[in-house]
């Protein structure tokens, strides 16, 4: 299979120690999804010990049959090559690499002809058995024993151990501003029953807010140790820029237009949905959104996995000139990281707007405006969203822990705190 230029194109600006899913195949894949005990809101990690259950689950264009075969392997903290642990397959796997995804099923009854794969771990086949980051990649059955052959898709998880506590706070009083435009965190690890000798070496921690890449703040070093535990207490790191609340949209309905959608359209072969416009507020509006998240399904039938229809949906961003700066993206949870190029806003001189038309499968979507830094790392939201402190987030911060000697990176727990 051939690797799409442009997605690694992308990659190459994304930082390389954030967890986030790939699709490389983006002519046939759709609609990659992580789901946790069956809550498309909860974020892909698994307790150690516990009965919850993941999820994958993707949409290959066309009704042909394609025999995918999927691979797990242990990353390391920092999300690098599986090379960067001293780990066999048998260590973290009860079960076999190379096994097919035997559960799929042909749409029914829609436009747009697709097959729906699903698989589910653990279960009575496959069992995880260390705690730690987690990698899946589905390949096509011919690619599967080429090193060099790029997957379909790569989707990333964590299993994480209650071993060490975490306690967090945020606060819009920061060692920037007073209740303006940022948000800052705090937070403490205490070590439990764990034996931490050089906390400098072994604890690495990563900060992550509503589950974005792109400014997540990678194995920031405490600023106070103590016996029992680190804390991280007035780093300027950790003062986040607020944003703003995400805007939402449903497409639940191919007849009548629904939340936030201006009209819809049928012109063969394809549906057509174009969303009220949005521009950056002046003032802060409080709205209750799910900060990135999406959840497929309709209103008209209850097997939503396969009855469900792919549209194009056209976003639109007033503006009275274009921005200075850097290019402007249409991001989410959805969209697989934080610049996916299918999501690229195109400036219209004629009408002072940017817009994008993305091809998405029916149900309820949340999402923001982003502007590309200079350095072409991180999303901002100051031209494109505003920032205001008062803004609802989500931050979580994992902790990791590979003892000196230790062959692999524990994730010894995480908390997720949000503001407001």
């Amino acid at each position: 299979m051939k690797t799409i230029p442009y997605i690694l194109l992308c990659l190459c600006c994304l930082p390389l120690r954030a967890q986030r899913n790939y699709v490389y195949d983006t002519e046939r894949v759709r609609s990659l999804q992580l789901i946790t005990d069956g809550d498309p809101l909860l974020p892909p990690v698994l307790r150690m010990g516990s009965r919850q259950q993941l999820e994958l689950s993707f949409d290959l264009m066309g009704h042909e049959y394609h025999r995918l075969l999927y691979r797990i392997s242990h990353c390391p903290w920092d999300w690098g090559s599986p090379d960067g642990e001293s780990l066999f397959e048998s260590d973290y796997l009860a079960g076999l690499n190379g096994q097919p995804i035997d559960d799929y099923d042909t749409s029914f009854n829609t436009t747009q002809l697709y097959t729906h794969y699903r698989l589910t771990l653990p279960d009575k086949d496959t069992r995880l058995l260390l705690s730690g980051n987690y990698r899946i990649e589905v390949f096509d059955e011919d690619d599967y024993g080429d090193r060099e052959a790029t997957p379909l898709l790569k989707a990333e998880f964590c299993v994480a151990e209650a071993a060490m506590s975490v306690s967090a706070q945020v606060s819009p009083n920061t060692d920037v501003d007073f209740n303006a435009s940022h948000q800052q965190l705090t937070y403490s690890v205490s070590y439990g029953s764990l034996p931490v000798t050089d906390p400098q070496r072994e604890l690495h921690t990563i900060v992550r807010q509503n589950r974005r890449g792109d400014n997540a703040v990678v194995d920031l070093k405490p600023n106070i140790i103590k016996p029992q535990g680190i804390e991280f207490t007035h780093r300027r790191e950790l003062i986040f820029n607020a944003s703003n609340e995400f805007h939402k949209f449903e497409t639940i309905d191919m007849h009548r237009p629904k939340l936030n959608v201006d009209n819809l359209r049928w012109r063969e072969p394809f549906y057509y949905f174009t969303l009220f416009p949005d521009q950056p507020p002046r003032t802060y509006t409080y709205d209750q959104d799910q900060n990135g998240a999406f959840i497929l399904r309709n209103a008209e039938y209850d097997d939503e996995e396969l009855t469900s229809e792919y549209a194009w949906v056209t976003f639109t961003l007033l503006s009275p000139e274009r921005l200075s700066g850097g290019e402007v993206y249409v991001c989410g949870l959805w969209t697989n990281g934080d610049w996916d190029p299918l999501c690229l806003m195109q400036w219209d001189e004629a009408n002072s707007q940017y817009t994008a038309s993305v091809y998405l499968k029916q149900g309820y979507y949340s999402y923001q405006y982003r502007q590309l830094s200079a350095d072409g790392k991180t999303g901002l939201t100051q031209q494109t969203e505003g920032d205001f402190s008062e803004a609802e987030n989500e931050y979580t911060v994992l902790v990791y822990y590979r003892k000196l000697g230790d062959r692999y990176d524990r994730l010894v727990n995480y908390s997720t705190v949000n503001y407001r």
